[in-house]
């Protein structure tokens, strides 16, 4: 019970950052894409499971404040957050390449899909355009976020187990 109110708080206090702060700090338009953060990095912390209904939350809060078509971003993050989540065997707390590059790829790919799905079937084809102006400048962004937001991320995510440990050690 504790993890999910936490978890709450997390994606609470992320998607109020995404929606508020930084917007407010926007390079052109561009601003950071935290909620990729939060659902990479939970996925490959704890797995596939938890990743994909963390990425369903997250996307499903994203559909009912700020997106046209309900279920599009629910459907998106849990995607990535079930895809990160098959990287937890190779995940090392103290090495932060691995995550770097899986939050990296799923913004990528989160950029992609959104081009896809709601610029390329609308007839705007110029995905050098996109390519150049929104996806590697928010790429860029997010990784700086990321460098500061995932240590914070993943330090409560270790404060939540040693607490579940110890919780089930009782049990025992």
């Amino acid at each position: 019970m504790r993890r999910k109110i936490t978890l709450f708080i997390i994606i609470t206090i992320c998607y109020l950052l995404q929606t508020t702060l930084f917007r407010a700090l926007a390079f052109a338009s561009i601003s950071p894409n935290i909620m990729i953060v939060v659902v990479s990095s939970f996925g490959f912390m704890r797995g596939k499971k938890e990743g994909l209904f963390i990425g369903f939350f997250t996307g499903l809060l994203l559909d009912l404040f700020s997106g046209s078509i309900l279920g599009f971003y629910a459907l998106l993050y849990m995607y990535i957050g079930y895809l990160n989540g098959y990287f937890r065997k190779l995940f090392y707390p103290e090495d932060i390449k691995l995550p770097m590059l899986l939050i990296a790829g799923s913004d990528v790919c989160y950029n992609l899909f959104i081009y896809f799905f709601l610029f390329l079937f609308r007839n705007r084809y110029d995905v050098r355009y996109y390519l150049m102006h929104v996806i590697l400048p928010e790429l860029v962004y997010t990784m700086v976020i990321t460098i500061f937001l995932y240590f914070v991320i993943l330090k409560i995510n270790q404060r939540l187990e040693v607490i579940e440990k110890r919780s089930a050690s009782k049990f025992v």
